[in-house]
């Protein structure tokens, strides 16, 4: 089964192969479904795909907005560029642009995005006959839906489920709310996210006068649905023959990319976390809270939060090494306030979570020895054993394990 990463930039392409990831999606300046990501330029997207096939991994790229008719030629001029370059998928949502990329020929495969929606076999095998490759199953299906769907269409077509991350409010991106309230098209890859909004009741007859819909001092969040976190559904996932495994959040940061391809490439690796265990990990990263989704079969009251919008998580990201040294020191880059002898988390790729204490003082690369050190300084961290490129150090809050 493929563990399938999101990245926004070529840095974060890079970092979701270093925790594990088999293949990596990402978005070009033009076709993306997630606007507000940095995206690739065709420069970036050639030296994404270059890196990712030097390790034997595949990258993917969505053109899985839904264009307008005087669109389709710059669509199709992207796709043609990026078969050149050796792309291995293409990810579409919209008939007439797969209808497009089939004319030319291309020796990339083309994936059915999830803004397809579809939730039947009849409409996977559809795909299929009409030359997708793989299609992607709407998250609103039921593990038992997933499994009659893959007892139909197995050894006939790729089939991919999300795994992990946000979703959406409506059907998988169609909704026309951002539309109406801020004039940015879900469609377009434009989406406020109004759904995540705080709402309040206004009476007619009392313009003005903003009653909370449930009784709490911020508000309330009516539409705000949880995260998914669908780890404990892998090994039924795995045995129903779904191929691909995919997390969402091109958007993201690289602590959540790294922390969360690492976590279910030890999944597919054949750790069994426990419900507690495994929450606790995921909880080290921002989230909106976790729920199971529609993979049990029902929504209810459990899986929108009404208490808030935000994002929180149990730890913070304060570094990582480099692949430099100095005199064989290995360089951390600081992201955020770091304490000479503190104790942090270290997350390494292929690795096991540990404990690393700090010196006292911290060296930087100029040579000076400071108690703190800040974004954007570097220190030189000496430390047995030695510490691989792209690992993470983090201050774990104290409530993370409660």
């Amino acid at each position: 089964m493929e563990l399938l990463a999101p990245a926004g930039n070529l840095e974060k392409l890079k970092w979701a192969a270093a925790y594990g990831a088999d293949a990596v999606y990402f978005g070009t300046e033009f076709g993306s479904l997630r606007s507000f990501a940095e995206n690739f330029s065709l420069d970036d997207a050639a030296a994404g795909l270059e890196f990712l096939h030097a390790l034997g991994k595949r990258g993917y790229v969505t053109l899985n907005i839904y264009p307008f008719s005087d669109e389709y030629t710059r669509i199709t001029e992207t796709a043609r560029t990026l078969d050149d370059m050796g792309v291995d998928a293409i990810i579409v949502s919209d008939m007439g642009v797969l209808m497009e990329l089939k004319k030319l020929g291309l020796k990339a495969g083309i994936h059915i995005s999830t803004q397809a929606n579809t939730i039947s076999y009849q409409a996977v095998l559809a795909y299929r006959d009409l030359g997708a490759k793989r299609v992607n199953l709407a998250r609103e299906l039921s593990l038992k839906q997933i499994e009659k769907i893959q007892e139909k269409t197995m050894g006939r077509i790729e089939t991919e489920v999300f795994i992990h991350g946000a979703v959406c409010f409506s059907y998988s991106g169609r909704c026309a709310i951002s539309d109406y309230l801020s004039g940015h098209g879900a469609n377009r890859g434009e989406c406020k996210h109004p759904c995540r909004w705080k709402y309040a009741l206004v009476e007619e007859t009392r313009p003005g006068q903003y009653m909370p819909v449930f009784e709490d001092k911020r508000g309330t969040y009516l539409f705000n649905s949880k995260d998914i976190a669908l780890f404990e559904y892998v090994p039924a996932l795995k045995d129903a023959g779904v191929d691909s495994i995919k997390i969402e959040g091109r958007m993201k940061s690289i602590h959540y990319i790294a922390s969360v391809v690492w976590f279910y490439r030890q999944v597919l690796d054949g750790r069994r976390f426990s419900f507690k265990e495994g929450f606790e990990l995921l909880n080290r990263i921002s989230n909106r809270g976790y729920s199971y989704g529609f993979m049990k079969g029902a929504i209810n009251s459990d899986d929108f939060d009404v208490m808030r919008s935000g994002s929180q998580g149990e730890s913070t990201f304060v570094g990582n090494t480099t692949e430099d040294k100095i005199g064989g020191i290995r360089i951390v880059e600081v992201r955020n306030k770091i304490y000479a002898g503190e104790q942090l988390e270290v997350l390494t790729p292929g690795g096991s979570l540990s404990m690393i204490t700090l010196p006292e003082p911290l060296k930087t690369t100029d040579g000076r020895y400071v108690d703190i050190a800040n974004n954007p300084q570097f220190i030189l961290l000496d430390q047995a054993p030695e510490l691989k490129p792209f690992t993470i150090l983090r201050r774990v809050n104290k409530n993370a394990y409660s």
